[in-house]
């Protein structure tokens, strides 16, 4: 996932481009893709929007925004100095939207979203949006099921604080059963370095914990090794993404369930919708990337979460 994401539930009608540009776009298009930092959910977003750009005749022109939101605006400007047709982005936080759009429109270039998109949509040109708070409640009716109403202990190793953490976490422990106690709940800041050293502290502290929840698998692989470490391999954890290694897991035990939500997907989508809306061609403005629960028992039909090579 990407490391800071913010909700979006409003309307998901179908518009033309002209709506907010005023003129559909003519011959080979253009699009600045402007990512927010290097995760695997990062890389794969890229991938899936180089890829499904090049087969839609389109020309892709990349930047890295190193999860700050200077050098995200840096990168915007810069791509409308480059004179795209369009920019899609993937923000580095919420915060960092209005200011997007904001450049983007005094240029008069069109803004695609993904991951997140303004509470006010009138100004964009449309987004693909992960339902953050319903991720979180899919892994807390995980445990809900698991504990059979046992008093359990829940252990929670959030990302970075802002909105995508807390969306994500809060879907989670609102979800929660009565029977189920969350006994901490500490930032692993999206780096699974900070996360091994969180969950040591944590199981130390509260070495009776039943499950944790984790922001992302590349935190969690850290968090089931410190908990091995302390021979704590009875603690259950649940986690995002659905990426191969994380399948996996799941196989093998070291997680008890994930919740997919493709990078694939949500590329693909921004790439496709966008182009469709630049066209004047209908297409959904706002788009959601499914969110499935993945357990060992359907591991193996989960949706792909990175495209392979040669797409």
């Amino acid at each position: 996932m990407a490391t800071t994401m913010a909700l979006l539930l409003s309307g998901c009608g179908l518009m033309a481009a002209g709506d907010d540009k005023g003129a559909t776009v003519q011959g080979t298009i253009t699009i600045g893709f402007v990512n927010g930092g290097t995760t695997e959910f990062h890389t794969c977003l890229q991938k899936a929007v180089e890829d499904v750009g090049h087969s839609n005749f389109a020309r892709i022109r990349t930047a890295e925004s190193r999860q700050d939101a200077a050098t995200e605006l840096s990168n915007i400007e810069d791509m409308i100095a480059r004179k795209v047709d369009a920019l899609i982005v993937q923000t580095v936080n919420a915060q960092a939207l209005k200011a997007d759009v904001a450049k983007a429109r005094s240029a008069g270039i069109p803004i695609f979203f993904t991951s997140v998109a303004p509470d006010d949509t009138s100004h964009i040109l449309g987004a693909v949006v992960v339902d953050l708070k319903k991720v979180g409640r899919l892994d807390a009716g995980w445990i809900q099921k698991d504990a059979a109403g046992r008093h359990v202990q829940v252990g929670v190793v959030a990302g970075a604080p802002g909105a995508a953490s807390d969306l994500l976490v809060g879907g989670f422990t609102t979800a929660l059963p009565g029977n189920a106690q969350v006994v901490a709940n500490q930032p692993g800041m999206f780096d699974p370095a900070k996360a091994r050293t969180v969950a040591a502290n944590m199981i130390e502290a509260h070495p009776d914990l039943d499950y944790a929840f984790v922001a992302n698998e590349e935190m969690a692989f850290s968090v089931r090794k410190a908990f091995d470490a302390a021979g704590a391999k009875d603690v259950k954890i649940v986690t995002v993404n659905g990426t191969d290694e994380g399948l996996a897991a799941l196989k093998d035990g070291r997680f008890s369930a994930t919740v997919s939500n493709s990078a694939a997907d949500t590329g693909e989508l921004a790439v496709t919708n966008a182009i469709d809306l630049l066209r004047g061609r209908k297409a959904e403005k706002i788009a959601k990337t499914p969110a499935e629960l993945i357990t060992k028992a359907n591991a193996d039909t989960a949706p792909l979460y990175c495209q392979a090579d040669g797409y």
